[in-house]
């Protein structure tokens, strides 16, 4: 019984302690960039000596690689509850503005998911993490437009929901482009919701 309790405890605070690296290294890496951070940098803003870093992860890699994919998964889910809060019909004015808060919440995010995009495009296996990401952005928003299909109609373009999906991220990319380069998070939000709620109504309603 007490070996077991020991095992718990042990359990417990190697999980904390992965967390808190997880934490203190998305802060270590938005504010620095990916390539400028040493392992000695992550260790002290989370306050563990090497070896509890090496006791979670074998290299500053994989710790990047494992954050992109804790916060991507996050956004991911924070994307699709966003978007089944409507009943069968889809209001999207509403749902444009629940996307587009979870989107846009966190500037430091967009910094650490560009240089992931940069770290990605020269090495396929890690490519292979982003675009996945990608995908579960799009999968959210085809399958709940395909779910108000029959209460409403899309507009003529985007032609069907795979389109409007396509749409949707590569809208969200070009927005976050600008909010990179001029911070203004505010102009921001703005565009993507005029962007978004034009992608997906034909301009004289706001349901689809």
């Amino acid at each position: 019984m007490a070996t077991h309790d020991t095992t718990r405890r042990v359990t417990r605070r190697r999980v904390r302690t992965r967390a808190n690296l997880l934490d203190a290294a998305f802060a270590v890496f938005a504010a620095k960039g990916f390539g400028r951070v040493s392992i000695e940098e992550v260790c002290e803003a989370a306050g563990y000596s090497r070896g509890a870093f090496y006791s979670n992860f074998d290299s500053l890699d994989e710790l990047f690689f494992a954050l992109y994919q804790q916060r991507a998964d996050l956004i991911a889910e924070q994307v699709s509850g966003a978007l089944a809060l409507d009943g069968p019909g889809l209001d999207v004015v509403a749902a444009v503005d629940r996307v587009t808060e979870v989107l846009l919440l966190d500037r430091d995010w967009l910094l650490v998911k560009t240089d992931f995009l940069v770290h990605a495009a020269r090495a396929p296996e890690v490519a292979r993490t982003l675009l996945e990401h990608r995908a579960r952005l799009r999968r959210a928003v085809a399958e709940r437009l395909a779910r108000a299909r029959g209460h409403a109609e899309l507009p003529a373009v985007p032609a069907d929901v795979e389109d409007a999906a396509h749409a949707v991220v590569a809208a969200y990319d070009g927005v976050t482009v600008q909010l990179l380069l001029d911070g203004d998070l505010e102009r921001a939000r703005v565009w993507l919701k005029q962007l978004l709620t034009a992608l997906l109504t034909d301009g004289s309603d706001t349901t689809v």
